[in-house]
């Protein structure tokens, strides 16, 4: 199903070829992210990702964006906590031409000191435009909580000092460092001709040297109680974002926390939408999310409150992640997620896009690349009582972290005092 091909200098390749389709997509995957930064670089990563859409050697900054955008494709790129990555989806007969435009970027980056100087007040504005925007940067809060003092718990984008310290030179150290062959995927996915696209890739990445796996120091999770953080902003409501230490990416139960998630939060049928905005009203905007991390993850419930009622809404929410703690989910319930779960899969991966990302992602940080199928027989698997269990495992009153923005001022030893979990 899937083409894997390396090369000598290390440099990963993984194809899916999908004939009936017209588009093709392409990504460059670097094992560098937030989690690789100091408190004195932080951000340097997000900052390395923005700069190389600036020239490369080959190619200046308006012809980068032209040679893709100009054939009807679009350029992009992300910047997570253990990954870098830089994409490309375009009609299928202009492959050869997008990977020489990535690559060089990814390769030959020109980083102009002017341009870097420039760059740098672009991302102290979007930082300042992440903190203005509370829904966003109640996360940022939640963090400092489940990590405090290590890199997860720092913002990706980083901090207006640590990214004021940032300069060319060290962008350039930091690539040499960690943008190395044996540290780099190529996925695509598309109408392709696999063979020639590893021969391309083989003519440019070829004469690139330097060998070792990026190294970062891993997560602690120390915690004996409850923790909320509260900033005062004078916001229309609250928005909250409350999280639990979750499990690693590849967790045995990592599929019966996905049901988990569907059930709670992830969709108009889940229980916190039914209960919190169809019932009572209480928030318009109301859910779950799972983060995974190699060696660690969350699980987090976010909404935007009623400002005279964020104590009720904190409440019933907790009531709700109670009752999935013990007691089954019904056999309806459970069926309805396992198909969402799945469905939700199956119609990403008819994309070239999403499937590109799917298994690049997979290959980058797992080495390993899984089928549609592969992830059905292991869901089949999964019983209600597994979902059971990861609730009894993950909402526990000591692991529960609290960050709320809102005109809530000294209203922490009030929310802590009607907190009840167990």
């Amino acid at each position: 199903m899937y083409k894997r091909a390396e090369l000598n200098n290390g440099l990963k390749i993984i194809t899916y070829n999908m004939p009936n389709m017209q588009s093709v997509a392409l990504g460059i995957w670097i094992r560098v992210g937030g989690r690789y930064e100091n408190d004195q670089n932080k951000g340097i990563s997000h900052f390395l990702e923005h700069i190389v859409f600036k020239g490369s050697k080959k190619y200046s900054c308006r012809s980068i964006k032209e040679s893709i955008e100009g054939i009807g494709g679009t350029l992009n790129g992300f910047t997570s906590e253990e990954l870098t990555c830089y994409l490309v989806k375009i009609p299928g007969r202009y492959l050869e031409s997008a990977l020489d435009v990535l690559s060089d970027m990814v390769i030959n980056p020109k980083m102009p000191r002017q341009d870097t100087e420039k760059e740098k007040t672009v991302i102290l504005e979007e930082i300042k435009m992440y903190k203005d925007l509370p829904q966003s940067y109640v996360y940022e809060l939640l963090d400092e909580l489940l990590w405090p003092k290590q890199p997860l718990g720092a913002p990706i984008i980083g901090t207006v000092d640590s990214v004021r310290q940032i300069n060319r030179e060290q962008l350039f150290s930091f690539k040499e460092k960690f943008y190395l062959p044996s540290n780099i995927v190529i996925s695509a996915a598309g109408t392709l001709d696999n063979k020639k696209l590893i021969k391309g890739i083989m003519k440019i990445f070829k004469g690139e040297k330097g060998r070792g796996a990026n190294r970062f120091s891993g997560a602690t999770q120390i915690q004996g109680r409850t923790q909320i953080k509260l900033l005062y902003k004078d916001t229309e409501q609250t928005h909250m974002a409350l999280g639990f230490h979750s499990f690693e990416r590849e967790h045995p139960l990592k599929h019966a926390l996905g049901l988990l998630h569907i059930i709670l939060g992830a969709n108009m049928s889940s229980r916190l939408f039914n209960e919190l905005r169809e019932k009572r009203g209480l928030a318009y905007e109301i859910g779950t999310l799972v983060r995974r991390f190699q060696d660690a993850g969350a699980f987090v419930v976010h909404a935007g409150i009623d400002n005279h009622r964020v104590i009720d809404a904190v409440q019933l929410i907790l009531k709700e992640l109670r009752k999935i703690k013990v007691g089954l989910v019904s056999k309806d319930e459970f069926r309805r997620a396992k198909e969402f779960y799945l469905g939700q899969l199956m119609l990403a991966l008819e994309d070239t896009l999403d499937h590109m990302l799917w298994i690049g992602e997979n290959t980058a940080l797992l080495d390993k690349t899984y089928s549609l199928l592969d992830i059905i027989n292991e869901v089949n698997k999964i019983k209600r009582e597994d979902i059971r269990k990861v609730a009894g495992l993950i909402f526990k009153k000591d692991k529960l972290n609290l960050a709320l923005i809102g005109p809530l001022k000294g209203a922490a030893g009030k929310i802590n005092n009607k907190l009840y979990l167990e």
